[in-house]
C-alpha cells in the first residue's frame, strides 16, 4: 500500500503549489483600529483566455483519515482558492505532475489554500461537516479541469 504522512501546512512548504490564506503575520489596522488587514495575500491568475474570477459555494461530504484516493485535477487556465466557512481542518493533497508522489498537507483550521494555475491537486476533502467553502476560480466557456488517476490508490494516514 501507498501511504503518506500530512504535513502541516505552512507558507514554506506549499509555496511550490500555492498560498496559504491565514490571518497571520504583516498586518495593519483599519476601521478605526478595530480590524487587522492582512493584506494581498494570494495573486488570482485566471490566464490568457476569456474568464472572470467567481466566487462559489461548496458543499464536500467529509471524510476520515486514513483517506484513501486515486484522482487529481488540474484547472490549466486558473488559480483556485478554497476558504473554508467554518473553523475546521481539511486535507490537501497535490503532486508536481501525473504519475509524481504526492504531498499531503492538513490545515490548522484557520487557513485556506490558493493554488497556483496549473497545480495537480486532490478532491476537496474536509475532515468534518458541514465541509463548506467558498471558492474563488476562474468562470469561462472554455474547459479548465483536467484529470489523472493513479493505478494504485495512496492513503493518508492519520498524524
Amino acid at each position: 500500500m501507498k501511504t503518506l504522512h500530512p504535513e502541516p501546512l505552512t507558507p514554506e512548504a506549499f509555496a511550490p503549489f500555492g498560498d496559504v490564506l491565514d490571518a497571520t503575520g504583516d498586518h495593519r489596522l483599519i476601521n478605526a483600529g478595530l480590524c487587522r488587514r492582512h493584506h494581498d495575500r494570494a495573486t488570482l491568475d485566471f490566464g490568457p483566455e476569456p474568464g472572470r474570477a467567481g466566487i462559489s459555494i461548496f458543499r464536500a461530504d467529509p471524510r476520515a483519515l486514513p483517506y484513501s484516493f486515486d484522482l487529481i485535477e488540474r484547472h490549466p487556465e486558473g488559480s483556485q482558492a478554497f476558504l473554508p466557512m467554518t473553523a475546521d481542518p481539511f486535507l490537501v493533497i497535490v503532486a508536481t505532475g501525473p504519475g509524481a508522489t504526492p504531498r499531503a498537507f492538513l490545515t490548522n483550521g484557520a487557513q485556506g489554500i490558493n493554488l497556483h494555475r496549473g497545480t495537480w491537486h486532490g478532491v476537496l476533502t474536509p475532515l468534518a461537516a458541514p465541509g463548506l467553502f467558498t471558492v474563488i476560480d476562474r468562470i469561462g466557456p472554455t474547459p479548465n479541469i483536467e484529470e489523472y488517476r493513479y493505478s494504485q490508490p495512496w492513503t493518508v494516514l492519520a498524524p
